[in-house]
């Protein structure tokens, strides 16, 4: 793998594809999706074999690629994403003229996506990252997970006749094989503009580190995971103990636990804490194992239970079950909140169907854990409405720590739309700023620019008088179409 003649043939299909209308863009994205739902029958049997995942999760993660695709094709046809900014020429104002300022978001270059395990569709070859880029008007340079490689590559057959039917530059897309050494040369390589990546806290920071590190650092968007913590509030408990419990280990157990947003902590007061925890473990024995991702997940799960079996502070409920070690067993403990307070080990992901439950005394307890919980996906509240009228100051507290704040239901399930934020606060993305799920992702790979004094006839068209495009701009403070 040349990675020198790689990028330099991105660098080129950059130059040409960030001038690409939105139209064209829009028409590129269209025909990937419908090149994708002509190749369904095989993309999903290969990634039913490659990920052990059942063929209905297999066939709705494809629905939903398909879906975000036509989506940001939506966008980028209709234009008004690039944030066009015009403020006029006065040439009259006193003390000093004012010069014609005009600005947008432009693309950044080839950017590097890494491909998810948990994902084989969604949020691999694809998946959000890669089509929020190309959106964009970057080039990308696609790290293949290895735990599918066949289904990655006939995606990214996919992607490459879409370029050829919409008459796109063949190095829009790179389809890219290896290890953690291949990766690293990706991110470090100077063409590269932006990093996406979707797994792991450790690989994710490695990552950050290393395009930090490079003469010209850029960005990353890493998704590094969430235990998604839940505060339940006793009225609420008092009165739907059971239905509270069924919805919580069926979000906890989706995917065999593999999801991102699974729910892994949950905060319970000491007046419920043992009717609920008795209808989680009755609904958690109901739930039979099953084959997790891949061998290498299934042992980094038995290892963190391993680990945490040591540990005083715990009471196990439910332990799991290794005797099949590709299996992902369901396990639950319970910790009194004065002892998770103690030790930052108990707020780590693990990554699988186990959910720790934290005990706790009073609200005062629960400030506490609030100022002390780490950065989140997700944060959920169980409450009656009398019982958040007086919680402003937590609630105030919680928004600094997640990216999603949930007040019905359950975490798992991330909508693709226009308001939806899949990110939070350090660790569990590096950029907060940020989503990878949504239309709002596609600003993850373009940086504003304005023209200062530049003619009419010079200008993008988006920033022409008269707005050729027909798109929302600000023009002197206002907006106007």
């Amino acid at each position: 793998m040349n990675l020198d003649n790689l990028f330099n043939a991105a660098q080129e299909a950059f130059l040409f594809y960030k001038n690409v209308s939105g139209q064209e863009k829009g028409a590129f994205l269209e025909k990937l999706a419908d090149t994708l739902e002509s190749n369904r029958e095989e993309i999903v049997s290969l990634a039913v074999i490659e990920s052990n995942l059942p063929e209905g999760r297999i066939n709705g993660e494809l629905g939903r690629t398909v879906g975000q695709i036509r989506l940001f094709a939506k966008v980028v046809k209709e234009g008004s994403w690039i944030e066009a900014t015009i403020d006029p020429a006065m040439p009259d104002r006193t003390p000093l003229p004012r010069a014609d300022i005009r600005r947008m978001l432009t693309p950044l270059g080839p950017v590097v996506v890494f491909g998810a395990s948990n994902f084989p569709l969604a949020f691999s070859t694809a998946g959000g990252d890669t089509i929020s880029a190309l959106a964009a008007g970057c080039p990308v340079i696609y790290k293949a997970h290895p735990a599918h490689p066949k289904t990655s590559q006939k995606v990214a057959e996919c992607i490459h006749e879409a370029i050829l039917k919409t008459n796109m530059p063949s190095a829009l897309f790179t389809h890219v094989e290896g290890g953690i050494p291949e990766g690293q040369a990706l991110v470090k390589h100077p063409l590269a503009k932006a990093v996406a990546f979707t797994g792991s806290h450790a690989g994710g920071k490695a990552l950050f580190d290393l395009a930090n590190q490079r003469e010209e650092p850029i960005p990353v968007y890493a998704e590094m995971g969430s235990v998604n913590p839940i505060f339940c509030f006793s009225k609420k408990l008092q009165n739907e103990n059971d239905v509270l419990a069924k919805a919580f280990v069926a979000s906890l157990t989706l995917g065999v636990g593999q999801f991102c947003t699974n729910p892994g902590l949950i905060f319970v007061p000491k007046s419920q804490a043992k009717a609920f925890e008795k209808a989680i473990a009755d609904e958690l024995n109901d739930i039979a194992s099953a084959p997790m991702l891949h061998p290498g997940i299934a042992e980094a799960y038995y290892n963190s239970i391993q680990y945490l079996q040591s540990r005083e502070e715990l009471r196990w409920v439910k332990v799991a079950d290794a005797q099949h070690l590709i299996n992902g067993s369901t396990a639950l403990a319970e910790i009194k909140a004065s002892d998770w307070l103690q030790d930052t080990v108990f707020q780590k992901e693990v990554f699988g169907a186990f959910a720790m439950m934290v005990v706790y005394e009073n609200e005062d307890e629960l400030i506490e854990i609030a100022k002390h919980l780490h950065g989140q996906l997700t944060v959920t509240i169980w409450a009656e409405q009398e019982e958040l009228q007086d919680q402003l100051f937590l609630l105030n507290l919680l928004e600094e720590k997640c990216g999603r704040l949930l007040f019905k239901g359950v975490p798992t399930g991330v909508e693709v739309g226009y308001a939806m934020q899949h990110g939070g606060p350090y660790p569990s993305t590096t950029n907060a700023r940020s989503t990878s799920v949504g239309v709002y992702a596609i600003k993850r790979f373009a940086r504003p620019i304005a023209f200062q004094d530049m003619p009419q006839e010079l200008l993008p068209d988006a920033l022409k008088d008269g707005n050729p495009l027909g798109i929302w701009r600000m023009v002197d403070g206002e907006f106007e179409k």
